[in-house]
């Protein structure tokens, strides 16, 4: 066991080694996102086993430190205080040539047991589950010697078996395992275990759509319990009713309008405050040459509205990023006025604009604006169609009969940007504006005027 420890310390101080290398570069890019989480350079796709530890919030991520191109999957690691400044941390774990991983060291979650963090993640090829602890406040990772702990699937008509995602009741743990049944769809398998090492398989926990359901996520809110399944397409949740270990799920709902390059394998955790906290994988680089690629969501908070579809709201805690603040109210927009934000600038911004509903059919804010208006990226409204834009991105959105109202909150950050809806809608996405000067900003009005009810920009700092 000893030679397989300094083995892995051995492959992680190369692996560290080499992001190091890149991390100069990367953090020079333009494009680059100041306030979302990402590496310190090349690659990183999944969020993995986000989980609070003694004071500190710990988010693991898959991560090819040798390149910004997928290969050579890891564990990166990050640490916070308060889920809004973090530190990176020495890679968690790598794979080993000849090993259970050793073509790679897939998603998963992290778990304490019996006082002891607890990595359970897949181990490729082929797919298999494994475990690995800490015992100096997950700092560095020891693999388990007996894995794997699950050496294969529980029936031979899966395509996929993956990413485990792990909850205790009472004495119990329960491990959701994403997969697929051919010709049927997508399943998450459900399994139990007293300890973490042996594992009993139980039964299908949900069949549904798509093939294969990647990253299966699973957790109360209230009364009800949420599913929320990777599909290789949008990211898709259902709230449904849990007792007895079985699931019904209830109907199907897109998490983010943006799809599934922008908004994909989301993971979540119950905070401090009893909150639950969930972040998705943003897929995209920067400018050419520079090393690095993929973002995570920031993270949002979601909870339950009566009807059962989920509310999600920007932790408010990301309020200790703002800066210099402009403050708008009561603005009558028509056709043709004059743009009141020609002294707001800026690639780092939060926006809160709430619109009141006239006779316009369509309205939104411009970002990224260049200074002969050329280049610009449209965030808004069509009542027409209703539909919800922001730039090449929409979703279907129609206004409830209670909805006087339409408040954007916007994130704007070098390449990314994010908007929620009446905090019962998300559609994320990447932006690439090839112009240095394209910081302006303006708003918009099409077929008719409109009020701004209240307008807030906030210049945003940095993360790290």
């Amino acid at each position: 066991m000893r030679q397989i420890d300094l083995q892995h310390r051995e492959l992680i101080s190369k692996a560290n080694a080499s992001v190091s290398n890149a991390q100069a570069k990367a953090e020079k890019d333009p494009l680059r996102p100041i306030y979302h989480l990402t590496t310190a350079a090349n690659w990183i796709n999944d969020p993995n086993g986000p989980i609070f530890y003694k004071g500190e919030y710990h988010m693991f991520f898959q991560h090819n430190p040798y390149s910004d191109t997928w290969g050579n999957i890891s564990w990166g690691h990050a640490v916070s205080k308060n889920l809004v400044h973090w530190e990176h941390l020495p890679i968690a774990l790598t794979s080993a040539s000849g090993s259970y991983d050793k073509d790679g060291i897939f998603s998963g979650c992290c778990v304490v047991h019996d006082g002891v963090p607890t990595i359970i993640y897949t181990g490729v090829w082929p797919e298999v589950q494994c475990i690995a602890r800490s015992y100096d406040g997950m700092r560095t990772w020891i693999k388990y010697p007996g894995n794997p702990v699950i050496e294969q699937p529980p029936r031979d008509d899966l395509e996929g078996f993956r990413d485990p995602f792990v909850w205790k009741e009472n004495d119990t743990w329960h491990m959701l395992i994403g997969s697929g049944i051919q010709g049927e769809g997508g399943i998450a398998l459900l399994y139990s275990s007293k300890d973490l090492v042996a594992w009993d398989y139980m039964y299908p926990f949900c069949i549904g759509f798509g093939n294969m359901w990647e990253c299966p996520n699973f957790f109360p809110i209230r009364d009800k319990h949420v599913l929320v399944v990777s599909p290789h397409d949008e990211v898709k949740y259902s709230v449904g009713t849990y007792e007895n270990s079985m699931f019904n799920p209830g109907p199907w709902h897109t998490m983010d309008m943006g799809g599934r390059d922008s908004f994909y394998a989301p993971n979540s955790l119950k905070d401090n405050k009893g909150r639950r906290i969930i972040w998705g994988w943003i897929m995209g680089g920067g400018t050419k040459g520079y090393p690095w690629s993929g973002i995570l969501t920031l993270p949002r908070v979601i909870s339950l509205r009566s009807d059962d579809v989920l509310c999600m709201d920007p932790l408010p805690e990301l309020r200790e990023l703002r800066g210099k603040h402009y403050q708008f109210k009561e603005i009558a927009l028509k056709p043709a006025f004059s743009n009141i934000l020609n002294g707001v600038k800026g690639n780092c911004l939060e926006i809160v604009v709430e619109f009141e509903l006239g006779t316009a059919e369509s309205f939104g804010i411009e970002v990224g604006c260049s200074p002969d208006g050329k280049e610009k990226t449209k965030i808004g409204y069509n009542r027409i169609s209703k539909r919800l834009f922001s730039g090449n991105r929409e979703g279907g959105f129609e206004l409830t009969a209670d909805e006087k109202a339409l408040r954007l909150h916007i994130f704007l950050d070098k390449s990314v940007i994010e908007v929620y809806a009446n905090r019962r809608e998300c559609i994320t996405g990447r932006y690439y504006p090839k112009r240095a000067d394209s910081l302006g900003l303006n708003l918009f009005v099409r077929g008719g005027s409109m009020k701004i009810r209240s307008l807030d920009v906030w210049e945003m700092k940095s993360i790290w």
